[in-house]
Order: C-alpha cells, then structure tokens, then sequence
C-alpha cells in the first residue's frame, strides 16, 4: 500500500549551526585548539530536520511545531522552504533554540546552546486539526520542550494513532508517548533514564537488560511497540512480551552522529505508512541511518543533500551513491557528472530490465529509476496489477548494482518528477525506433535527451504472468480425476 496523506511531524524545532575548520596550533594564551578557516553550515534540527529528511525521501510533508517570533525562527522558515509546509502552534514566550557546535578537523569540540526560555502553546489550531486527519502517517519528534505537552495536541495525537501509524520520538525531558503509538523510537541513553528504577539482568548495555526496560516501556506507555537504537549494534525492537528482534547495523566508519535518529525515525515512519511492518520499518531505519553516519551524519548535510532515504534503504552501503533522488542528483551534478533516469512498473523483475538498467547506468555517472506507485500500475495495466507493491518493488530495484535511487511517482506519466530531478539523459529499453518517446519534448525544455536502449526480445512481465497462469491451468487440469 502507498501512502496518500501527507507524513505529518509534530515536534519542537531547533536551529542547528556547526562552525567547522582546522585546528593546527593552540592557543598562545591557553591550551585551547585555535579553529581557522572557518565554514558556516546551518539547517534545521529536531524535528524540522526529520521532516526535511522525510520530503527529501519524496515524500509529501507537514511540519507542525510551535515557532517563536524570533530571527532564528525566520531563519528556520527560510532553511525549510518550500519543501516542508510549516503549520505553527500559537506559542507566548519561548524562544527558538539555537545549538552551535565548533568543529575542528571533523570532530566537535565544542556546543554553545542558547534560547533556553520555553513557551506556552495554545490550543490546537483548526488547520492543524485537518491535516493530522488526512495524515498518512504522524511523526513525533520531541525535544523536551512545550510541543507535546499540550493537552487538545494529545487528544487529537492519539486519535490519529487510532486510524494511521503514529512514530514517536521521546525525549526523558519530554511528554510521555499516547497511548497506542505503532512505535516508539528512544535510544540507548534515553531507555537507561527513562527506565531507571527496572531491575535488569546482566550488564545495563546488554540485550537482556534493554529488552526488559523496552518491554517495561511498551507497557508503560500502551506501545504497540518500542524499538531501541543501539548505535552500531544496530536496533531492538520489542512488543511488550516474547521475543524481541534484534536488527544488526552495517559496519561503517563515522565521526559524527548527530541526527541518526531523526533519519532513523523519519524513516520508519515512511515506511510504515508505506503499508511496512514494524519489524519491516525498523530494517529499514536501520540501514538508512548507518548510510546518513557513514556520509558524515548531521555534520554533512544541506540543504541540497541528504542521504539514506527510506525507498532506498536496502541499497545502502552498495559502496557508491546510495541516497534519494535528490540527493543522488544533487552530488552528481556537483561532480560534474551526467545524470540519467529511467522509468517504468518493474513489477516481476526480468532479465529485460536488468539489461536495460545495466546499459542506462553505463550512459552516465548515476542512474535514477522513476517507479510507479501501484495506483499507476493499476491504471495503466489493470485492476489485477501490479504483483508486486510499490515499496517492495523499489526496494529489489534499490539492491541492484547498477540502480543509485528509486522514487516513486503517482502519475501516469513520470513528468513532475522529471521536471523536478531534470535529468540529463531519460532511457527507455524497447522498440520506438521512428516513434518518438513521450517525455523527449519535456526534456528537451532543460537540455536533456530521451534516448533509445536496446532490450532483450521476448521479455515481457505480462508474458511471464500469462505463462504462469497457463501452467497453473495445466496443472490443476492434469489433477482432476
């Protein structure tokens, strides 16, 4: 199943800046590293970076969070843009956060936090009232301050989680998860505070002793789940009772780790209203967020960039450009590089397309696969298809050597997503010789090129549907005595 609604992020946002240079000498007034050549890097953080995140997945996104009438707020409206609607809660008297962190030859030693005043946040504005109930998904992302305390915010929380899958992230110095949260997100840290008076076997960072604190929790707060992320060791995820799943991370080699549960979060929270499981969205949190550590975490994001994307997350660690579209795109570009798309259903994968792929891939430095949502596909092929639903396709795409990033589109045709990644080159596999394809008249209005592959004959899904069908005939006549 495919999301309709937008994934709406409820939580506190915070204005995030790394002050990154080098450090080659100390101080000659004390012993303190002197940081030259200082870069600016500013973006949203708490829950404005999981929401941009999330619309970097492709994903339609609304923020609701309470904003200060201060230039850092203006500054976080501006980091935003048009990619994440902002839905404000009244809010009298906070300020926003501001978090600088001083880095020096990649690592951070330092962190000025200022706008420590929280406000009050009023009751629930009518728009915000609209938009949880055309939710596809909600996303709570709180960073202990005002935004999920409010009582008519938590009334209409929990009726959403009633009727779509309700992700929360907490915070120890947060409000307490609604009741019936499809998941609840804390770390190790977080699970040690909140849980601290659990008696637990063995050591307080072994899996027995987190397993009895995330079952403690999930009772507590009336979870349908709880997953602890444990860092490198990857995720548990527990349901109150029997046997929790363990999720191993990839081995990656990270300094920074600042936002990996925001990308961890956002994540399964796409996935989930994608139709996943939570053991499902939990395998994929997991693998998109040691890709966002291994490209460097918080530290290297910007607003143009942002990897480990959630219809992406099984073709992460490929050891090449692994991300979303955008993402994908945006590095491409600037390594001067040829940017290729290509689209289609792709439901039953065949040696036709991978031969297909395999040639679009080698036209340039990275290869974008524009997929149909199972809306489109039902449309164009029939009530009967696809076989194969949309995140499970894009995720056997994803895993393919050749492919860098799956999006996918609602559409008939793939041209608001075209328009948006202005792809260099669009290859099509099959026989248009003396016909035209038809996206080349959209390309040519940026300077792309639609061209034409070689396919493999006589490879065809709806030829292998018909085969399979006609053999299962067989054998079911050949049966009847």
């Amino acid at each position: 199943m495919t999301a309709s609604g937008p994934l709406v992020v409820v939580g506190d946002v915070l204005l995030d800046v790394d002050l990154a240079g080098a450090a080659r000498r100390l101080a000659p007034d004390g012993p303190a590293p002197v940081v030259e050549d200082v870069e600016e890097r500013v973006r949203p953080g708490g829950a404005g970076l999981a929401a941009l995140l999330a619309a970097r997945d492709g994903r339609e996104v609304v923020l609701v969070t309470p904003l200060a009438p201060d230039a850092a707020a203006r500054r976080l409206r501006s980091l935003l843009g048009s990619e994440v609607p902002v839905l404000a809660l009244p809010y009298d008297g906070g300020e926003t956060p501001v978090k600088t962190r001083l880095i020096a030859d990649g690592r951070s030693i330092a962190r000025v936090d200022q706008g420590s005043r929280v406000g009050q946040v009023g009751p629930l504005p009518a728009a915000v009232r609209d938009v949880l109930r055309t939710a596809s998904a909600v996303l709570v992302a709180d960073y202990g301050r005002a935004a999920t305390a409010e009582p008519s915010l938590r009334a209409a929380l929990r009726t959403a989680g009633s009727r779509v899958p309700l992700v929360w992230d907490p915070h120890p110095r947060g409000s307490a998860p609604v009741p019936g949260a499809r998941l609840v997100t804390p770390n190790l840290a977080e699970v040690g505070r909140l849980a601290a008076e659990v008696e637990v076997p063995g050591p307080a960072d072994g899996l027995a002793a987190v397993e009895s604190r995330a079952a403690e929790l999930c009772r507590r707060w009336q979870a349908r789940a709880v997953v602890v992320t444990l860092g490198r060791r990857g995720a548990l995820l527990s349901f109150g009772a029997g046997t929790p799943l363990v999720v191993p991370a990839e081995r990656v080699a990270a300094i920074d780790t600042c936002g990996a549960g925001d990308r961890f979060a956002a994540t399964a929270a796409g996935l989930l209203a994608d139709g996943a499981l939570p053991s499902e969205a939990v395998a994929g949190a997991v693998r998109a967020s040691s890709a966002f550590v291994a490209d460097g975490g918080a530290g290297a994001f910007g607003t143009d960039s942002v990897r480990g994307g959630a219809a992406n997350a099984a073709a992460n660690g490929k050891g090449r450009l692994a991300g979303s579209a955008s993402d994908v795109v945006a590095r491409t570009r600037a390594a001067g590089g040829t940017v290729v798309a290509t689209g289609g259903c792709f439901d039953l994968l065949h040696a036709g397309h991978v031969a297909t792929l395999e040639a679009a891939r080698r036209l340039g430095d990275c290869l974008v696969v524009c997929l149909n949502s199972d809306a489109s596909v039902r449309r164009l092929k029939g009530p009967d298809r696809p076989i194969v639903s949309a995140p499970d396709r894009a995720r056997v795409l994803a895993a393919l050597e050749h492919v860098d990033a799956v999006a996918i589109f609602e559409g008939d045709t793939p041209a608001a997503l075209l328009e948006r990644l202005r792809p260099d080159l669009w290859a099509k596999g099959g026989d248009y010789i003396d016909a035209a394809l038809p996206e080349a008249e959209l390309m040519a209005q940026w300077g792309g090129q639609a061209v034409i592959l070689p396919y493999l004959a006589g490879r065809s899904t709806t030829a292998m549907v018909r085969a399979a069908l006609s053999k299962n005939v067989e054998s079911t006549e050949g049966a009847q005595v």
